[in-house]
């Protein structure tokens, strides 16, 4: 038996009726991640931080595919819609690379040595989750 592709088991199983309502909800929840990312970098939490930017670009990935009538509770499987389905390859690229930084923070621990880095990452993961309009 052959295996689907993840857009063919969306195009079959994932489309819905599209949804202000719920995109509104995950706008706003995008925006509480905002905030507590904010406050996360304020208070030197960094690698908090960087997850909470993370988790504000996918709620408003999320919101957008909901919108849109497509709902993938897939992280990567979103993205690559973003992608593949928008043509948002430069929102693809930046949403990639804080799923990245996410999962290594979130899952690894990194030397003193690189706190810099993390707080680089945390001050600009931060300004393009702000940034970040789809």
């Amino acid at each position: 038996m052959k295996k689907r592709s993840f857009l063919s088991k969306l195009k079959s199983e994932e489309l819905i009726e599209p949804s202000g309502e719920v995109c509104s909800s995950y706008l706003e929840k995008a925006n509480n991640c905002f905030k507590a990312a904010k406050l996360l970098l304020e208070n030197n939490l960094l690698e908090n931080s960087i997850s909470m930017s993370y988790y504000a670009m996918y709620n408003s990935l999320t919101a957008l595919l909901f919108k849109t009538g497509i709902k993938c509770e897939n992280h990567a499987g979103s993205i690559l819609l973003l992608k593949r389905l928008f043509g948002k390859n430069d929102l693809f690229e930046l949403i990639s690379f804080a799923k990245k930084e996410r999962i290594d923070k979130q899952y690894y621990v990194s030397s003193k040595q690189n706190i810099t880095l993390t707080e680089e990452s945390s001050k600009d993961l931060l300004a393009k989750s702000e940034e970040l309009n789809l």
